[in-house]
């Protein structure tokens, strides 16, 4: 997959709910259309996004993938900012 984005944050080792709350605070330091990259691994992450998008105004999620990094998931999360 190749989702286009602006800027990554690297979340890799941060449990749940560290993941959200600092992209929530990144987010907003984007600019309206921008997409932010966000790669965790945690597992709960996935679930956790899913349910910023539906209850958020100001993101929308555009993609989410689970890649392998040295035998490692990676839970990759692209938000774009709407407002």
């Amino acid at each position: 997959m190749t989702t286009q984005f602006d800027q990554t944050l690297d979340v890799k080792g941060a449990k749940c709910p560290m993941p959200l709350v600092k992209s929530r605070k990144m987010i907003n330091d984007l600019t309206v259309g921008q997409v932010l990259q966000v790669v965790a691994t945690d597992r709960g992450s996935v679930a956790d996004f899913q349910g910023w998008a539906k209850a958020a105004k100001n993101i929308e999620l555009v993609a989410q993938e689970t890649v392998q990094e040295n035998g490692q998931d990676l839970y990759v999360h692209y938000v774009r900012r709407t407002s």
